[in-house]
Formats: structure tokens, C-alpha cells, sequence
């Protein structure tokens, strides 16, 4: 099994932060749409440091610079918790003894601080960090990392991402692969795969 981490077992969301730093949701929409972007973000999952990167935004927008800051300032409130539906089937699959790795988007300097914080990061046989390893999903390069570090045969392996372009680049990879909307379906898929009972 390999699974995503964020929107599947942790709920990441920038909203969970600005919401705090804004009092109208359309200028916090209008913010995350124009100004600390989606595509912005990347980077900093391919390993771009997050202090440098708002600073150079905030050059570019002063007008912003708070809310741009609070990005790296405060990112840890872009975490609302851990998703515990997910994990109790995480826990049950690896009681059974069956392996599970993770494919991760997420910073590397945020990475510890979670791994430390969240106790079910110790249920993966292992995990490979997109800050750490310079690429993002869904750039297939991520998933060769994977498949090369922990001798998965993708043919043999599921794969589990709430993002359907990931899902879509796992599969040209040669994965067996779940599009998550909930564990519920995860559930009945690992029945039908026999992974769990039904």
C-alpha cells in the first residue's frame, strides 16, 4: 500500500490559518487565488524554503506583507488535526502486517514538526517527503523515487491520493490506485482487494 498523507490523514488546508487572519471570506478567497497561490506553493514542496519565498512575494506585494508572512510564520495553523476515519483503516491494514509507505507533498522544514506531532506517522514502513527529494507529485520522477527506495512493484501496489492528477500519473506508473473521497470508500475497495474484511 502506498498512501498521500494530506487530505487523507491530516486536514491541510491555508483557509484553516487565513481564515483566522481574515474577516471576509472573499478577500481571503481573492488572496489565495492571486497572491499566495496554489502554484506559489509548489515550490515549497519541491523544497524551496518558506521564509525566502514569502519574503520575495512580499517585496513584490508589500501591501500584503502580513498575510504573506503568516504563510511561513504560522503554517502550522494551516493544520486543523488528524483525520481519525483514515487512520483507524491505516492502523488496521498494518496490523495485519501489511507493508504501507507514503508519498507526501509537504515542506521540509514542516515535515518534522509533524511527524513529531502526529503519532500515526509511525505506522509507515516508510515515507518519502517531496521537500526533501527536490520533486512533487504528480510528477511521475516522485513516484520512481518511491518504487526505486523501497522496492515496490507498482503492478502489486495501491495507491491512495485525494488528488485525482495524482491518481491519473500513478496509474500511467503502472500503480493499481484509489481516487479518496473518504474512508468509507477506501474501506470498501480494500474489501474488494481482500486487504481487509468486507
Amino acid at each position: 500500500m502506498l498512501f498521500d498523507i494530506g487530505g487523507i490523514f491530516l486536514d491541510w488546508d491555508p483557509r484553516h490559518l487565513y481564515r483566522k487572519v481574515f474577516d471576509d471570506e472573499e478577500r481571503m478567497e481573492w488572496f489565495l487565488g492571486h497572491i499566495c497561490t496554489a502554484k506559489w506553493h509548489m515550490a515549497h514542496d519541491q523544497g524551496y524554503p518558506m521564509a525566502p519565498s514569502c519574503a520575495e512575494l512580499a517585496r513584490h506585494h508589500p501591501e500584503w506583507a502580513a498575510e504573506i508572512t503568516a504563510w511561513s510564520d504560522r503554517s502550522e495553523e494551516m493544520v486543523a488535526g488528524a483525520i481519525n476515519d483514515a487512520i483507524s483503516v491505516l492502523a488496521e491494514l498494518t496490523a495485519t502486517g501489511i507493508p504501507c509507505y507514503a508519498v507526501t507533498n509537504m515542506e521540509a522544514e514542516t515535515y518534522p514538526l509533524r511527524e513529531a506531532r502526529y503519532e500515526f506517522f509511525s505506522l509507515f514502513d516508510g515515507i518519502v517527503v517531496s521537500g526533501f527529494e527536490g520533486t512533487a507529485k504528480p510528477n511521475p520522477a516522485i513516484f520512481h523515487i518511491v518504487v526505486g527506495r523501497f522496492g515496490l512493484s507498482p503492478a502489486h501496489t495501491l495507491f491512495v491520493d485525494d488528488r485525482l492528477e495524482n491518481v491519473d500519473v500513478a496509474r500511467s506508473c503502472g500503480f493499481q490506485v484509489h481516487h479518496y473521497h473518504g474512508p468509507k470508500s477506501l474501506r470498501a475497495t480494500l474489501a474488494d482487494s481482500q486487504l481487509l474484511p468486507g
